[in-house]
């Protein structure tokens, strides 16, 4: 979630929690991924970008991704595997486990995404729901978590068990940046750095890449443990600088920009800078459907 004010009924947070997707079989016959699919247990963290070995820097066992990455980022919609990308971030919950399998069959890999507040309609949503603080603005039904509570974890730890089973290669755990819209307890700086920690220790004991969601105030000092950025609208707030630590530390920085209106237009806005920050910059509608327009 950016740290600035969202424009009215955006959050650059949480993604829209219907109709998300359903089995496609169809698969690209070349992704620019190294053919290991097998799921996270390659053995050495494998870098999916187009510079090998970019942010491989251990031999951890998990996936990290290198500037260059070409990705699709679909949580909504029927997925579409032919589109031609080597990373596809999709929905823990609702994706297929033949998606995933398809797309790992052809050599691409799936990184699952996952909100850490509240939402009404998953699985295990009962078991949050006494830990509920303010509504999330611009997103009905979702609201702010106390991830201080171990109830809490214990739920989150669980979906980095789904992650495995389901053999994603790595998670994308959304809204970690409570302390920065108002989530309605005293949660401070040092709680939420505890909390992104809590997450990356634990994917990465289950040999899980993990992304750094936003958080933008605190990627100086979660840089080191995380393996790439996700984030949203950076451009549209000023806040692309921020983010720069991942790119120099070898690591990708998938990047959306959001637009009403026609993608190659934004894309003609968004791309030179993007480029030139050395960012994977993806121009996308807020639904996150098929549609993308990737700067290179």
């Amino acid at each position: 979630m950016a740290c600035s004010a969202p424009p009215p009924g955006v959050d650059g947070g949480s993604e829209p929690d219907s109709g998300r997707v359903e089995s496609d079989a169809g698969v690209s016959p070349d992704s620019g991924v190294a053919p290991d699919a097998g799921g996270s247990d390659a053995g050495g963290p494998v870098d999916a970008g187009g510079i090998p070995d970019a942010g491989a820097t251990s031999d951890a066992g998990w996936l990290r991704l290198g500037p260059g990455t070409s990705w699709q980022w679909q949580l909504t919609g029927t997925i579409d595997t032919t589109v031609d990308a080597g990373v596809f971030d999709l929905d823990l919950f609702e994706t297929p486990q033949a998606t995933i399998d398809a797309l790992h069959a052809s050599g691409r890999k799936v990184i699952c995404y996952f909100d850490t507040a509240y939402e009404p309609n998953r699985p295990d949503s009962t078991q949050l729901a006494p830990y509920r603080g303010n509504p999330l603005q611009g997103w009905p039904g979702q609201y702010w978590l106390d991830f201080r509570q171990p109830a809490v974890r214990a739920v989150m730890a669980a979906r980095l068990d789904l992650a495995v089973s389901k053999r994603c290669d790595a998670v994308e755990p959304d809204d970690v940046d409570a302390i920065d819209n108002m989530p309605g307890f005293p949660l401070t700086n040092a709680d939420q750095l505890d909390f992104c920690r809590f997450l990356s220790r634990e994917a990465h004991s289950r040999a899980l890449g993990v992304a750094l969601k936003n958080d933008l105030a605190q990627v100086a000092d979660l840089v080191a443990d995380f393996d790439f950025a996700v984030n949203e609208e950076c451009f549209q707030y000023n806040e692309c600088d921020q983010l720069l630590p991942f790119i120099q530390a070898g690591k990708a920085v998938l990047q959306v920009e959001y637009t009403a209106g026609d993608l190659e237009t934004k894309a003609g806005q968004i791309c030179p800078g993007a480029n030139a920050l050395n960012f994977d910059t993806l121009i996308k509608h807020l639904d996150l459907g098929v549609p993308r327009r990737p700067c290179r």
